[in-house]
């Protein structure tokens, strides 16, 4: 018999294609999870390595107050970015054993998640900060609307779309 996707009471199975149980679920979406973070926090702490250093740099004393302030407002949502995507890992270690996979897989991905909101902001602020510095010139915000844009293209767009276009309803 062809598995209709629905159960023996014809409602619909809302485990769609994997037939897993909460654990088993829970413990492949961690595994998807942690490699994700993996990534993003690699580029988040080459970045925030990065700003750390350039307060040390002769060309910080040259700064405007502008320039100053999106650097101080960059260093500090580099600090929470790694925060939110570091949060996933301490969550895992401090609920390990506890038989709260699923609850912790959900808190991790929301995590995640605004880990990825705030990288955007990072890499927008830091953007703005480097091509202010570089060039003086008054199509930088026309740029870095344009690299905002390509980030929410590939970042949120495209895997919403996705998600709606073949998510079987």
């Amino acid at each position: 018999m062809a598995d209709t996707g629905a159960d023996t009471a014809g409602t619909p199975d809302r485990r769609r294609g994997r037939h897993e149980t909460e654990e088993e679920r829970a413990d492949r979406m961690w595994t998807e999870l942690i490699q994700e973070v993996r990534v993003a926090q690699m580029g988040v702490q080459i970045l925030f390595g990065f700003l750390l250093t350039v307060v040390f740099t002769p060309k910080y004393d040259s700064l405007s107050d502008t320039d100053r302030t999106i650097y101080l407002v960059t260093v500090v949502l580099g600090a929470v970015t790694t925060g939110a995507l570091i949060g996933p890992v301490s969550l895992h270690r401090l609920v390990s054993g506890r038989r709260v996979k699923p609850q912790a897989v959900r808190w991790a991905s929301r995590l995640t998640l605004l880990g990825l909101v705030l990288l955007l902001a990072t890499t927008t602020a830091s953007l703005l900060l480097i091509l202010r510095v570089a060039t003086h010139d008054g199509f930088v915000p026309l740029i870095v609307a344009g690299v905002v844009l390509w980030y929410l293209l590939c970042w949120f767009a495209i895997p919403l779309w996705t998600r709606h276009r073949h998510t079987s309803r």
